[in-house]
């Protein structure tokens, strides 16, 4: 459950579990992001599950990263050019794909994500941050 001592501005990407490249994301995000902007939980955990209830998506959004901030959630390209923004430089210059229009910036997205498992595997178990990272990590509890 997600604490309600959690600010309403926290932003917390949600990800795939079980996919060896969107948890090489995480490890991404977490290298660039030293003012530790981001917190983190898997799509499949009920941290995961309770933040997108709570700002009324679907359970189950395996084929997307997902960044929920201010009540409101970011899917796809969209959440990945966001995070990207809230990176230390250079990658908030990704910005600028903001002016491709989504549909054509989700059809790339798509593409990669329906690949991403037989081009990139799938975990056996989850990621366990270092002690240093785990508060990042709104699912520790749920963690093996």
């Amino acid at each position: 459950m997600v604490s309600s001592a959690e600010p309403a501005s926290l932003r917390v990407v949600l990800f795939d579990g079980d996919c060896n490249l969107c948890n090489g994301a995480v490890q991404f995000v977490l290298r660039r992001d030293p003012r530790a902007v981001f917190h983190f939980a898997s799509l499949q955990s009920a941290v995961g599950r309770q933040l997108l209830a709570s700002v009324g998506a679907n359970a189950t959004l395996p084929d997307s990263i997902v960044l929920v901030q201010d009540g409101a959630l970011a899917l796809k390209s969209t959440a990945a050019l966001r995070i990207a923004r809230g990176l230390r430089w250079p990658w908030p210059l990704f910005a600028v794909f903001f002016v491709v229009p989504r549909p054509l910036r989700d059809l790339l997205y798509d593409w990669i994500a329906r690949n991403r498992y037989r081009w990139f595997g799938k975990r056996e178990s989850c990621l366990v941050p270092t002690p240093a990272l785990r508060a990042r990590f709104l699912d520790q509890a749920e963690r093996h």
